[in-house]
């Protein structure tokens, strides 16, 4: 996380925005030394939010293989 002071991010807000969502997040600090973070809204995701794989498999394979399974141990 990028840390811009009190004036470099009153003259540079665009940068303080692009660092935001380039790292998640950004953080300004004032002059009397508090902090303040600014952060893109909804830029977390679920680890679980990933992209399908095609495998070409169809559900008629999909039950055939459970029945199988199912037959062997069963």
């Amino acid at each position: 996380m990028k840390v811009f002071g009190y004036r470099e991010a009153t003259r540079n807000l665009a940068g303080v925005l692009e660092s935001a969502q380039r790292d998640g997040a950004a953080m300004i600090r004032s002059r009397d030394g508090k902090s303040f973070v600014v952060q893109l809204e909804g830029a977390r995701k679920s680890v679980l939010d990933v992209e399908g794989v095609d495998l070409c498999v169809t559900t008629n394979d999909i039950v055939a293989t459970v029945r199988e399974g199912r037959e062997r141990h069963g």
